[in-house]
Formats: structure tokens, sequence, C-alpha cells
């Protein structure tokens, strides 16, 4: 996606965006459902989201609305193919140090086998259903909490939906907060379908924006 309103995040940014999207997961109802115990979410989450800054800085765009990143955005151009081999691999990789981590910060196996019940939650599988081989899909958007209520959401947003426009692309996206649903209504999405497993109280909200 190319952009001349927003900025590329760069390597030298990782550590901010670890650290902008650890402060805006730390109640999002995905990692408050999986990681049970608070002092455990605590200790693991920075650990799980810098796997996830290092899988998708390699393998998807990064842009944030400034150099001083205070809202990221993290998507995938699920149409364009070319490195596929290599992104498998970097995600294999990332995925075993994920498992790492969560035996290291919670020994019972709690949490461990609640990602492996709640794997669904954890990936884009849903978007299988799509059948559109020209497709965006934004995987985390977030803005700083003190920088929220300033706009920052919906113009990054607008961003991604002016290149949807451009090329003929929809737009996939999922949430699990319920509260985060009108705001994508606002700007033009609607509810693809709901992802409900057994053993938790937990909605995947799938979304798209259609051609």
């Amino acid at each position: 996606m190319n952009s001349d309103k927003l900025y590329k995040v760069q390597e030298q940014d990782l550590d901010r965006l670890k650290e902008i999207l650890t402060v805006c997961f730390q109640n999002d109802p995905l990692y408050s459902t999986l990681i049970e115990d608070e002092a455990t979410k605590e200790r693991l989450l920075p650990h799980l989201l810098e796997c996830d800054v290092t899988e998708l800085f390699e393998t998807c765009e990064v842009f944030a609305d400034s150099p001083e990143l205070k809202g990221v955005l993290i998507l995938s151009d699920e149409s364009d193919h070319r490195h596929a081999f290599y992104n498998y691999f970097v995600s294999l990789k990332e995925s075993l140090i994920t498992d790492g981590w969560l035996l290291h910060e919670d020994p019972t196996m709690k949490t461990f086998f609640n990602f492996v019940l709640g794997k669904d939650y954890l990936n884009s599988a849903w978007t299988a259903q799509l059948h559109e081989t020209r497709r965006l899909h934004v995987i985390y958007l977030a803005v700083d909490p003190k920088f929220q209520h300033h706009g920052l959401a919906e113009m990054m947003m607008n961003e991604v939906i002016a290149c949807a426009d451009r090329n003929d692309m929809m737009i996939s996206l999922e949430t699990h907060n319920p509260k985060n649903v009108p705001f994508y209504e606002h700007l033009g999405f609607k509810t693809f379908g709901i992802v409900e497993k057994p053993h938790f109280q937990l909605k995947q909200y799938c979304m798209i924006k259609e051609l």
C-alpha cells in the first residue's frame, strides 16, 4: 500500500511498535480470555506481541500516523503471493517461539491449552470463505490511549479504504471487542460472520468492506 499521509514503520521503530500494541491490547477481550491469570498476562503479553511484531514486520506492511507512532496500522495484501514460501517459515519460527513463552510463563500449561483450543480466534482462517483474490486484510489497528479520540484511527483506516478503492480490492478484518464494531460500520464495513467456540465466552467479529 502506498500512502503520502502515513509513515512507513522502520526497523528502529519496532520497540515503540511493541510498546503501543502491548498497552492497547492489555485489556483486549481476546487476551483477557485466553490468559486467565492477570499476573501471567502482564508478564506474557509483551513477549507474545514481540513475536507478532517480528513476524509481521517481515511479512506485512506496517504504518503509523507519524514517526512518533501515536497510532499504528498493520495490514497484509492477500493478493500478493510472491513471498508466500518465505512468509510461511517466518510464521512457523515465531509460532515456535510463542509456544515456548506460553509454557515458560505458565508452567501449569493452562494458557498453552487455551491458545490451542482458541486457535480460531488467533488467525484469519475465516477469510477463506470470501473467495476474493484481491483483498487487503487489517491485522492490527491501535492508537496509544494518550492520543485516542483525535481521529487517528479513522484517518489511518481511510487511507486503507482509499487504497482499496483505487485498486478494486476488498478489505477484511476481525475484532474481538464489540465496542469496535460500530466504528468499522461507520466506515462502511459489515459483519460477515461471528466466530464462537466452546469453552470460551468470546466472539470474533469478522468484518468486510466490499469492492
